[in-house]
């Protein structure tokens, strides 16, 4: 698993996020405090406080992979 802070601080950012982690098929959480929602849930992630960076979780056990993932986060990663 690997651990990166993103920041979401417009709704077309949200949407164009939750567009470029569907295409993977690993489990991604986003964790705000005590809370850790479904990163592929639009509606969890406006349930978080999004002024502010948040940590995201990757749940891949490739590392080639987990480098590619991150390559396409990159506009989001803080």
């Amino acid at each position: 698993m690997k651990t990166v802070q993103i920041s979401l601080n417009s709704i077309d950012k949200v949407k164009s996020f939750v567009n470029d982690i569907t295409k993977f098929d690993v489990d991604f959480d986003l964790v705000s405090g005590r809370y850790v929602i479904d990163a592929k849930s639009i509606m969890g992630i406006f349930s978080l406080d999004l002024s502010k960076p948040i940590d995201l979780n990757i749940h891949s056990e490739n590392d080639s992979e987990a480098n590619t993932i991150l390559s396409v986060l990159a506009p989001y990663i803080v």
